[in-house]
């Protein structure tokens, strides 16, 4: 079975300068993705302020902001769609989300919050599809380095309680790990791959000689993602487990630049 994911941290549904809403925008350009599933982060799933000042009675359309949550406005009547929410405030709150053409079975937030200034959580849903269950992790990690570690022994703790006999398994987010620290970790613990790296690996035998031949192991490194306008730092990422990686790609350009600060990656997996 092949599926098609994508993962997008949507900056809250405003554009990264004025802040000004780009919700319908990124109904469409999610839908670009053609993805059966798709694990986004900072999903307002209320904001007072946005609502009161953009809603149904704004006239221009650009500027609309719905009426319901944002991962139900994706969603619409095609797509379901599971919330978790992390960060708090008096007009609003907002998290992480996946949509899934496929039903959610279940699906549990767990707080990895690591103090009091980052509130922040790993989204788990079981997915229904046509030869079985797999495990979806939407994840979005802290701005430390150490936060991020024990956030990260957080998700392999909570992979292996959910998912402990080898299912088949999508993590994927803003793990904000521009260094790269992690990687090794959660391939040892977990036995996932992350997709660009997956696809590094299947590249041609002959390159591979020439490093061997060179004495020079190859360094593993994701794709660069943020800012979207001229990505540089390598913030995004999909791991796997139990798929073969077929394609991986960042969406590049001026329209992703004008919808958040973040590209979106998509990838194509099949089933192994």
């Amino acid at each position: 079975m092949k599926i098609r994911v994508a993962t997008y941290n949507i900056h809250k549904g405003v554009s990264s300068f004025r802040s000004t809403p780009r919700v319908l925008a990124l109904k469409k350009a999610i839908g670009m993705f053609d993805a059966n599933v798709v694990f986004l982060q900072e999903v307002q799933g209320r904001h007072d302020r946005y609502q009161a000042r953009y809603g149904e009675k704004v006239r221009s359309p650009h500027h609309h902001w719905p009426d319901t949550a944002q991962h139900e406005f994706f969603a619409g009547e095609s797509l379901h769609a599971a919330y978790g929410m992390n960060a708090v405030y008096d007009h609003g709150h907002h998290g992480n989300a996946l949509l899934s053409c496929y039903p959610i079975a279940n699906q549990h937030n767990h707080d990895v919050s690591d103090h009091a200034y980052e509130q922040r959580g790993i989204l788990h849903c079981v997915l229904e599809t046509p030869v079985g269950n797999v495990h979806c992790y939407v994840v979005h990690l802290g701005l430390f380095e150490g936060s991020r570690r024990r956030q990260t022994d957080a998700l392999i703790n909570a992979v292996h309680d959910s998912a402990p006999n080898g299912e088949p398994v999508i993590i994927a987010g803003d793990f904000n790990d521009w260094r790269n620290t992690l990687s090794d970790c959660l391939r040892v613990k977990l036995g996932v791959v992350e997709v660009f790296d997956e696809l590094e690996r299947g590249a041609s035998k002959i390159g591979q000689m020439v490093r061997s031949v060179a004495g020079r192991e190859r360094r593993l490194v994701p794709a660069r993602t943020f800012p979207a306008a001229m990505p540089w730092f390598r913030l995004d990422r999909i791991y796997v487990r139990g798929f073969k990686v077929e394609h991986a790609e960042v969406m590049h350009g001026p329209q992703w630049a004008k919808l958040s600060d973040h590209a979106p990656i998509v990838a194509n997996l099949q089933l192994s």
